[in-house]
């Protein structure tokens, strides 16, 4: 269970900042009708003025945005590709430089401090929080789509790759196919979102509970911008972390609701289309609030553990009924491949495979930034009591050893299906139809693939319920106990996101906000990390 004493007060001994400022100084207090309000006088109305607007103008203009929003992304993916891919490798590399440095002695929230929540309640949490809808959108479809792109080898046209495989591609080898498959498919759900996850969040548990300052991110740059973060220059980064949470959520959102619409349609023949899509975000919106309402230990913590208990039923299930040898054996194999390519997966530099390393990790680095200020403040939230070096060899191994399995099991079967049974179906849906055929040629198909839309609303609810609750701290002035009705204006606005993304372009336009949002919010993460380091560099250790 919770400790229920003031986690801003530290245990033993730290080295706090000694500032003037009182969190929620700059605040506006007021009562609308009979809500009350407790804001940050120009975060809140910035942002939330500027998500109103975007919500307005993309569903006034639909058809006019759609191709807005895909040459945008076209753009910051072909030209930044390399800005994201270095700053991914950075977080990495700092991550695991603090993790075996004295630096991973210090203890989050003072010397004697004790953790939070168990080892349980805090992995539910943070796999929960962290990838969820991800996941399920692309626990099959992403390494039978790598799979298929590196059977079919490379095409040349005027010179230029015109192919998705990635690196050299392995065509006709469904052995190497696969291993290079898994590969990417780890690369892309290990190591390098969780470092960015961890860089964030070990720098918001830091400045908070050792150092005293407000929960938001500007507290993170007190070591580099001293008072000057309570002005404007503290204000543009938390309203940057507000857009690119909220736009990343809603990218997330936004395929929870394809992937549900596609299962309910494969199910019970609900028709496919975007009035399915936005009932569906409605109704989950719906739901999350429910949850805003219960608060973070009744709210989220509950449908964490939950979601985990279902998804490892699934995940159980699957490896019993599925090619059971080949799952364990893929296991280690596919590690083994994923550490034999990750210097030419991670190069940021004369790649070949420019639509793979574009189309696919560029785009997911900068939606793993966009979602880092939301993970990383809930990781911070919940991670008081731990060491520096538990918490970096937590959050990065286990997540990424529970992915590697995820993605093995589900991934490797769809697979093996294709491969040694012959079963094309899964190869020819649709993306977010794939987990469903996959699931169809196993036994118990019907609840097995209910199951699995149960997992995506509830992932859904979480990712919604959480985010809330963050943004509205940010956007409160570091306030962790502000009005309700705040965090129901973010969680509603959340939906309406990705209502009008999803109406302005579908999966293009959601992508695209997520790129865009993400790109200067990277960075703002890579000054966080000089930051993170000074602060770690002056707290006593255990």
């Amino acid at each position: 269970m919770s400790d229920k004493k003031d986690p801003m007060i530290p245990d033993g001994k730290v080295n706090p900042i000694s500032t003037d400022y009182k969190i929620g100084q700059d605040n506006i207090v007021m009562n609308l009708g009979p809500f009350g309000l407790d804001i940050h006088n120009r975060v809140f109305a910035i942002s939330a003025l500027a998500v109103i607007a975007f919500v307005a103008l993309t569903l006034m203009f639909q058809t006019q945005v759609e191709p807005l929003f895909g040459s945008m992304r076209g753009w910051l993916t072909s030209n930044l590709d390399w800005f994201f891919l270095s700053a991914g490798n950075i977080f990495v590399v700092v991550c695991i430089g603090l993790a075996v440095s004295p630096l991973g002695k210090v203890r989050l929230g003072g010397t004697t401090a004790k953790p939070d929540y168990s080892y349980t309640g805090w992995f539910s949490m943070l796999f929960a929080a962290g990838m969820g809808i991800g996941l399920m959108f692309y626990g099959v479809s992403e390494p039978l789509s790598h799979f298929g792109t590196s059977m079919g080898g490379t095409t040349m046209e005027n010179g230029v790759r015109t192919d998705w495989a990635p690196l050299g591609a392995a065509m006709g080898d469904a052995v190497g196919s696969e291993r290079l498959a898994m590969a990417a498919t780890i690369f892309h759900w290990g190591l390098h979102p969780w470092a960015i996850y961890a860089i964030l969040a070990l720098g918001l548990a830091l400045f908070s509970f050792n150092k005293g300052l407000p929960l938001t991110i500007r507290s993170v740059f007190y070591p580099l911008l001293g008072e000057r973060i309570w002005g404007w220059p503290g204000h543009i980064i938390d309203i940057l972390a507000v857009l690119a949470t909220l736009f990343g959520l809603a990218t997330s959102l936004g395929l929870g609701a394809s992937q549900a619409a596609a299962g309910l349609n494969y199910l019970f023949d609900i028709p496919l289309g975007n009035t399915t899509q936005i009932v569906l975000v409605i109704g989950i919106t719906a739901i999350a609030l429910t949850s805003v309402l219960a608060g973070l230990d009744a709210g989220v913590k509950r449908l964490s553990e939950i979601n985990m208990v279902l998804a490892i039923l699934l995940l159980v299930f699957v490896i019993i009924v599925g090619p059971t040898l080949a799952i364990a054996t893929g296991f280690f194999s596919n590690l083994g491949a994923y550490v034999e390519y990750l210097p030419a997966l991670a190069n940021p530099f004369g790649r070949e495979d420019a639509n793979f390393s574009q189309g696919w990790t560029a785009f997911y680095w900068a939606w793993w930034i966009s979602w880092s200020p939301f993970v990383g403040m809930f990781i911070a939230r919940v991670s008081r009591g731990r060491t520096v070096r538990e918490f970096i060899v937590s959050v990065l191994l286990v997540p990424s050893l529970a992915c590697v399995l995820w993605m093995t099991v589900f991934g490797g079967t769809a697979i093996t299906q294709v491969v040694q049974d012959g079963y094309r179906a899964v190869a020819e849906a649709a993306l977010p139809l794939q987990i469903f055929q996959m699931l169809d040629a196993l036994p118990l198909a019907q609840l097995t693939s209910f199951l699995a839309i149960v997992l995506v609303v509830v992932f859904f609810v979480t990712s919604s319920d959480s985010g809330s609750l963050v943004i509205d701290v940010i956007a409160a002035g570091g306030k962790v106990d502000a009005p309700t009705p705040q965090r129901v204006f973010w969680c509603v606005f959340e939906g309406l996101v990705a209502i009008a993304l999803i109406l302005g372009g579908g999966l293009v336009a959601l992508q695209a906000m997520a790129v865009s949002t993400g790109f200067p919010f990277t960075v703002v993460l890579l000054v966080a990390t000089v930051s993170v380091v000074k602060g770690l560099a002056s707290e006593p250790r255990a």
